[in-house]
């Protein structure tokens, strides 16, 4: 792992992800890159080099000059705050759609992690539009943490991972083997039963012992969980036995199908309270 990106909007769970990054980047010395996109309105442009130009409303011109102006001094006092530590420190500041600011960063720098942080989504926001962070989640091709509140790197030591443990997913299980190595954490496999997948134990149980065989998964638990869904059984099991960390593939469905079927590891993402690291299946 050389390159952790932390999308940042100086919020308080932007906060608490760049904090957990700090602690990533210190474990492996990587270079942690740090990125705030400025959203424009629609009638304002800046040039390459963040000058407004002329035209559009003035009013929206002096607040965008003076939102600019504190925002690029905001980003070198973080990297003053960071130029002692033993990793690489870098920010960049963009400016347009925050999704797809992120998303060019991710291909250019060539992250192999993304770590931000999420507020959550619910009720008409969350089924309209979601946010960036589920957008991220959904589309992005290397691991994606979330976070929410305020936790370090050391306090991992229970990792869930839920899964139906047929898929094919080597790509996503050697990251995941690489996040436990690195954070030294115990792996717990949870198939969550529900009324309309059920399955049984005896089944379930063979299914995931030949899922951690093939992929060479050490210092593993099993765990056969019944719950009404499998958004809820994987929140409570995560309770039930206190984990520090949810872990979830991500199909990245788009359009009409994701309209229809959702997404499992979103919907976790938006209402787990423990961090939830995901990526999406190739």
């Amino acid at each position: 792992m050389k390159t952790i990106l932390v999308p940042f909007d100086f919020s308080e769970e932007a906060q608490n992800a760049l904090e957990f990054a700090e602690g990533l980047a210190s474990k492996i010395n990587a270079h942690l890159q740090l990125v705030h996109v400025i959203e424009l309105p629609g009638s304002q442009s800046f040039n390459t080099m963040g000058e407004a130009s002329l035209g559009g409303d003035q009013i929206n011109q002096i607040y965008m000059i003076e939102l600019m102006d504190k925002r690029k001094k905001q980003m070198a006092e973080l990297r003053e705050n960071y130029a002692d530590r033993p990793f690489k420190f870098s920010t960049k500041l963009l400016f347009g759609n925050p999704y797809a600011g992120i998303s060019k960063e991710i291909a250019e720098e060539k992250a192999d992690i993304v770590v931000m942080g999420s507020k959550g989504s619910s009720g008409l926001e969350e089924f309209l539009i979601g946010s960036n962070t589920e957008k991220v989640v959904r589309y992005a091709d290397c691991p994606v943490i979330t976070i929410k509140k305020a936790i370090t790197v050391d306090k991992i030591s229970k990792i869930v991972f839920a899964s139906d443990f047929k898929e094919k997913s080597n790509s996503v299980m050697k990251q995941l083997k690489k996040i436990q190595e690195m954070l030294d954490a115990d792996l717990y496999l949870v198939k969550i039963n529900t009324p309309s997948l059920f399955e049984s134990s005896r089944t379930s149980k063979k299914t995931i012992a030949e899922f951690a065989k093939k992929h060479n998964l050490d210092n593993t638990h099993v765990e056969i969980y019944n719950s009404s869904s499998e958004e809820e059984g994987i929140i409570e099991y995560a309770e039930d036995i206190d984990a520090d960390m949810i872990a979830m593939a991500t199909h990245g469905r788009t359009g009409f199908l994701h309209l229809l079927s959702g997404s499992i590891a979103e919907d976790v993402v938006n209402h787990a309270k423990r961090p939830v690291w995901t990526m999406k299946v190739k």
